[in-house]
């Protein structure tokens, strides 16, 4: 079984998605014998913003970097993916890996009777942070958006994992960050 794990914080160790996803990881590392484990660092290695150049395949470098991303993707069963908020939206270096896996004629494609997502089958697990309480709310523009995206590739088995308001203190963001924990996604149990 493969794993991608997405990490996309520009807060490094004081990241709580980052927190989140790797514990996410270590608990499927623990249970799923042979997990086989890929780590994408959107901050680290950051993939450059659609341009023409690369939509177009003018960018022989670009496009490389992009199928690379695209063929790491398909090859998982399992992706984990930090998403922090930042000004009410995702981090652009996450929509850049997104603009990357959402490519027509591999992950969807048109039909008369509308798109059909062709990347299903996968489980994917979101690990969300907000400073504020956004959750369910309409300012939460990450989750509702990160759904969308995936459902129209066709993944269905989409979790979340959520610490919002972590920002309003240090007692809410440590009281956030437990109730993450303890909600953490078993590997054996398939999302509802």
């Amino acid at each position: 079984m493969k794993l991608l794990q997405i990490d996309s914080s520009v807060l490094g160790e004081s990241s709580v998605t980052r927190q989140l996803t790797a514990a996410i990881v270590a608990r499927w590392q623990a249970e799923v014998r042979g997990l086989d484990v890929q780590v994408r660092d959107l901050e680290q290695n950051p993939l450059p913003h659609l341009s023409g150049a690369i939509l177009s395949g003018r960018d022989d470098i670009a496009a490389a970097r992009g199928a690379t991303v695209l063929e790491q993707f398909l090859a998982a069963d399992v992706v984990v993916i930090g998403a922090p908020m930042y000004n009410f939206g995702l981090p652009s270096s996450l929509k850049a890996w997104i603009d990357r896996i959402a490519v027509a004629g591999r992950t969807f494609r048109y039909t008369e009777s509308g798109p059909v997502g062709l990347a299903g089958g996968k489980r994917v697990i979101l690990a969300l942070a907000a400073g504020g309480p956004h959750q369910g709310q309409p300012t939460d523009f990450v989750e509702p958006y990160l759904r969308q995206v995936l459902g129209f590739l066709g993944i269905t088995e989409i979790e979340a994992v959520r610490a919002d308001s972590v920002g309003l203190s240090p007692q809410h963001r440590e009281a956030s960050i437990a109730n993450a924990l303890a909600a953490l996604p078993e590997p054996s149990r398939r999302a509802a």
